[in-house]
């Protein structure tokens, strides 16, 4: 659905040594929503992303269609499934594993102050935080989202189809 609206375009493929023109989208075109929506902070609602719900699910949640995935992740400026979203519990125990080994999970990653700041070891307030945790945290970090809400769909669908 996101691709739909992208204007199409001539290609010429070499195939078998042989120039065929086909028709594909051209994807390179460049879309952001205007910025005016995108900064108008009234205009969203938060959202914690539950352990396993994608993209596509809370576009269904919120939305009523998975295909709506783009605006969750475009007002959001998420892009990486992997990278910009929460892993499941059961995926960022594999990454924790894999990452550190069985062995070093629990070794120190960084130590913190009272107030949560970096700091050297010898500080007087040091507290350890080991890779599992750091790993967690990070993880946690990505929960809360940003959706704007669904009585605008139209106007930003609207928005959208402009630009193209």
């Amino acid at each position: 659905m996101y691709f739909d609206n992208f204007p199409s375009m001539l290609y010429p493929f070499k195939i078998n040594g042989k120039v065929e023109n086909k028709l594909i989208k051209d994807i390179t075109q460049n879309v952001r929503l205007r910025k005016q929506i995108l900064a108008n902070v009234t205009l969203y609602d938060e959202y914690d992303i539950r352990d396993g719900e994608t993209p596509e699910i809370i576009a269904e949640k919120v939305y009523g269609a998975p295909e709506y995935h783009w605006v969750v992740m475009l007002c959001n400026e998420r892009y990486d499934y992997v990278d910009d979203f929460p892993l499941p519990t059961y995926q960022l125990e594999k990454h924790i594993k894999e990452k550190y080994g069985d062995t070093h999970q629990y070794d120190t990653h960084h130590y913190v102050d009272t107030k949560g700041n970096i700091v050297d070891s010898s500080n007087p307030e040091a507290t350890s935080v080991s890779n599992y945790d750091y790993e967690t945290t990070v993880n946690e970090s990505k929960r809360r989202i940003k959706l704007i809400s669904p009585s605008l769909l139209n106007t930003i669908l609207k928005n959208f189809n402009d630009l193209i």
